[in-house]
């Protein structure tokens, strides 16, 4: 087995049960024939992680709205967390759905990386569900916007989880932080530097394009989704002489599932395993 594979896949799918007004696609309803063409592609993509055994692959679906509400994303956590080459499998959701499914999966492989939304779900329906993944075992984030409307939710949401549980806190786009604010969410967060201010990225080198790619529903690969310069497609195995040491070309990444991946930050490093949830590899801090 050769070297590790990081796949960030994102298929057709934009709808979501929230409307969250920091959200593009709030609310958003997908039409039926792009529902069907959404779990079409997944299918081939999970066949494609079955047949493709000669690296070691991690895989984290971060689609534009909630996925886990669509029986096909429930599906293929299962089947991939059983796979022995696949070292881990995650999801972005806001963990609306339930998560007794998560019990068919193996608690090894299978994590989540989950957002709490004020005013969307009660907190009380919130810390049930991670209390469900708690008992299941399986390894989750949470997060949450650090607007300053969200700060007394999330003080109160870091109160109620235990302690070994990662709270991630993204910075708000458009917003600026006072250092007072900053030193507030960094209290919740230590990783929040990290998010608080874009990362100058361009002509610095990147794990993306070498050992990690962001895959769409078509098979189209990209180094990430912040590039959208295709390096080949995944089914025509156009994509592995594709993959080669590169630098950014943006000026700037802001996003963590791309400066993660920004090899002077060294951040592979800080989550180690717990890179496609968000868990830093030494969390809890003692």
């Amino acid at each position: 087995m050769t070297d590790d594979l990081y796949i960030l896949y994102r298929g057709p799918l934009a709808s979501c049960n929230y409307d969250c007004p920091y959200c593009p696609f709030a609310k958003r309803v997908d039409p039926p024939d792009l529902l069907r063409a959404d779990k079409a592609d997944l299918l081939r993509f999970v066949d494609w992680v079955e047949q493709t055994t000669d690296r070691r692959l991690s895989v984290l679906f971060t689609p534009w709205g909630e996925g886990l509400t669509r029986s096909w994303y429930r599906d293929a956590i299962v089947r991939l967390s059983h796979l022995p080459h696949v070292a881990r499998v995650a999801i972005q959701t806001n963990l609306a759905a339930r998560t007794g499914w998560l019990a068919d999966a193996n608690p090894r492989v299978a994590a989540l990386w989950t957002t709490y939304h004020p005013g969307q779900v009660t907190p009380e329906r919130f810390l049930e569900r991670c209390r469900s993944l708690d008992e299941l075992g399986v390894r989750y984030s949470v997060g949450v916007v650090g607007l300053p409307e969200h700060h007394a939710a999330a003080v109160a949401l870091r109160a109620a989880l235990p302690p070994s549980v990662y709270l991630w806190v993204n910075a708000a786009e458009g917003h600026i932080y006072t250092a007072d604010e900053e030193r507030l969410w960094t209290a919740l967060d230590p990783r929040f530097g990290d998010s608080v201010r874009p990362h100058l990225s361009l002509g610095r080198d990147c794990h993306a394009g070498e050992t990690a790619i962001s895959v769409l529903g078509d098979g189209t690969v990209r180094r990430c989704h912040f590039i959208q310069t295709p390096i080949g497609n995944l089914y025509d195995g156009s994509w592995r002489a594709g993959l080669r040491p590169r630098a950014c070309g943006n000026a700037i990444c802001d996003c963590h599932i791309g400066y993660v991946h920004l090899k002077p930050l060294k951040l592979r490093d800080v989550y180690a395993e717990g890179l496609l949830e968000r868990i830093p590899a030494l969390w809890p801090v003692a």
